[in-house]
């Protein structure tokens, strides 16, 4: 077994395996509206799974975070799991394509949702102690384009309460760009640095697209040489609309040999990543069924194996 952390930041023991992000929302359910994935529904997903990824990421600490960890230990399953923040937007971003200006009395109400949010976060790592691994401040809320910007002063005070208040590892999860510069202050008060890297994003062929990622990730490693990186999201969309990614760009053979090319390299090179991700939502992007964001999937929305998983998974 090889460690991640070669001295073990928070005592927490970390070795390579294969890891995947987790959204269980099925048609008709949405995180906006409130409509959850039942305990049942979590427990076949994760059943699922359990048949090869051993980590798990998760992006919030309300009701289907808590879920996942109810299942994972009642039903006694082997996964370590990343928890996170949905963090809202604490300053407006006129940068944001789809919009991410708010009024004063928004920006107000959302930090009073962050400070509890990570309140959340730390009673669900207590109590979940032994299941989680690590904890993420957030996700992609300081790159440039996003519509939930959180000051990076905001996300050194996440990160400084929970080091008072829990013991796992610390880290969060962000697009390679920001790493480079406007997130060295936190950088140097997180264990572990989390990227992401989406070569079909930025328009690039299967045939650039691993040395892309590449370049992604050790433009990252060249600026923390003492800290861990990883990978926690990195993937290739099956269906595309021509919003962002041309369509020709997206499909089921694209995904297989994305997939493949980065878990052989990751694996060689010990690099924890998470795939994003595990099942296609229908709740994400647009109302447009063929939207690039509801495609992400290794498995459809109905628990159907994609090509990537289909020799993994013959019986589904």
């Amino acid at each position: 077994m090889f460690s991640l952390f070669k001295r073990k930041p928070r005592g927490m023991p970390w070795v390579h395996g294969p890891a995947i992000c987790y959204s269980g929302y099925r048609e008709g359910q949405s995180p906006d509206t409130g409509d959850y994935p039942s305990y049942e529904e979590i427990r076949e997903d994760l059943r699922i799974l359990a048949r090869h990824w051993r980590y798990l990421r998760i992006y919030d600490s309300q009701r289907h975070a808590e879920l996942v960890l109810e299942v994972i230990r009642r039903e006694k399953m082997d996964f370590k799991v990343m928890l996170g923040m949905a963090v809202a937007a604490e300053v407006s971003n006129p940068n944001c394509p789809w919009g991410g200006e708010y009024a004063d009395d928004v920006l107000a109400a959302n930090k009073r949702a962050n400070n509890r949010e990570l309140k959340r976060m730390v009673k669900l790592a207590k109590r979940y102690r032994r299941h989680v691994f690590a904890l993420s401040i957030g996700n992609e809320a300081s790159v440039d384009w996003n519509d939930h910007m959180v000051p990076v002063e905001r996300l050194i005070e996440f990160t400084r309460v929970l080091k008072r208040k829990t013991s796992h590892p610390i880290t969060f999860c962000e697009n390679y760009v920001p790493w480079r510069d406007k997130l060295k202050p936190l950088g140097a008060e997180l264990d572990f640095i989390s990227i992401h890297t989406y070569p079909v994003w930025e328009h690039r062929s299967i045939d650039e697209a691993l040395d892309f990622t590449k370049e992604n990730y050790f433009s990252v490693k060249h600026h923390y040489p003492d800290k861990p990186v990883i990978i926690t999201e990195a993937g290739w969309t099956t269906t595309s609309n021509g919003r962002g990614i041309d369509p020709h760009n997206a499909s089921q053979a694209l995904q297989d040999r994305y997939y493949r090319e980065l878990v052989e390299w990751t694996d060689c090179e010990q690099i924890l990543t998470f795939v994003f991700e595990a099942f296609d939502e229908p709740w994400k992007g647009s109302p447009d069924p063929h939207e690039p964001e509801k495609h992400w999937g290794v498995f459809t929305v109905d628990r159907k194996p994609k090509q990537v998983m289909r020799e993994l998974f013959p019986d589904l």
